[in-house]
């Protein structure tokens, strides 16, 4: 295993890790999967997207965790992660010395960072985000995009106020994931709790809709139980009692199902 701690623009970076190469049976390039935590754009529960990222490591991808810009230090904050991520993406296939394979790059958001990856999986291709990175939309093509219990508008009830919301987006048509949906979208997973109390469904439901009107590959579970914030939902990551979910925390295989069938495909 290789740590890797690379800084972006200001106070952003990513961290994670790499296999070692050459792996197994003399193998050159992993599957690398980028994890974009949730926070509210305040914090990073880093010790949380840590261990989403050594549950992927474990098997066999190459995983690191976007430590994003926040609110407090960029107001309002979109779109800035949405750059970031793009700058990751670019960084990662551009290392000829990390043991990445650039055409199976695949992005993970939680939450508020759902918003980030689904936004992004929306504008990687589009002219104003080269742009911003001076970059091309090869450079930030991902393979394919995994949503958990994500936000998709902000419109649809979280944030909760007004005043919460200006510090996320001056532009709420720019910032609604489900609305810029293309035929460019890349294949998606996606899942969420009807418990949820903090993030509705709603988001994750009006956006697998809009994926589905426009024939991206797509693959969405709602678990009936469960809070908001459960990562792996199981005793890697549970945080308060009622958040080690056996059941729900099937989410994990059956992504690494939808992600196997893929690739299988390249």
């Amino acid at each position: 295993m290789k740590t890797i701690h690379q800084s972006l623009n200001g106070q952003a970076y990513f961290h994670g890790f790499l296999h070692d190469c050459p792996g197994p049976a003399g193998q050159k390039h992993f599957p690398t999967i980028v994890i974009v935590p949730g926070g509210s754009f305040t914090h990073i529960p880093e010790s949380q997207a840590e261990q989403v990222a050594l549950a992927f490591f474990a098997r066999g991808f190459n995983a690191i965790y976007l430590r994003y810009s926040f609110i407090s230090e960029i107001t309002p904050i979109l779109p800035v992660p949405i750059i970031e991520l793009g700058q990751t993406m670019v960084l990662l296939k551009d290392h000829s010395d990390w043991p990445v394979d650039a055409n199976q790059v695949l992005i993970l958001g939680m939450s508020a960072g759902g918003l980030v990856t689904a936004l992004y999986n929306d504008y990687w291709s589009s002219s104003w985000l080269t742009n911003a990175i001076g970059t091309t939309a090869a450079q930030l093509e991902p393979r394919a995009t995994i949503l958990c219990y994500p936000v998709t508008n902000v419109q649809l009830g979280f944030p909760t106020t007004a005043a919460t919301i200006a510090t996320w987006t001056n532009d709420r048509q720019r910032d609604a994931a489900e609305r810029h949906v293309t035929a460019a979208n890349k294949p998606t997973f996606i899942w969420a709790t009807t418990e949820d109390q903090a993030v509705p469904i709603t988001n994750s439901l009006v956006y697998t809709k809009a994926l589905y009107e426009h024939q991206i590959p797509l693959e969405a579970h709602i678990f009936n139980h469960g809070p908001h914030g459960l990562a792996l939902a199981d005793q890697t990551t549970a945080w308060k009692p009622g958040t080690d979910l056996p059941h729900v925390a099937h989410w994990f295989e059956l992504a690494l199902e939808w992600i196997t069938d893929l690739l299988a495909d390249d």
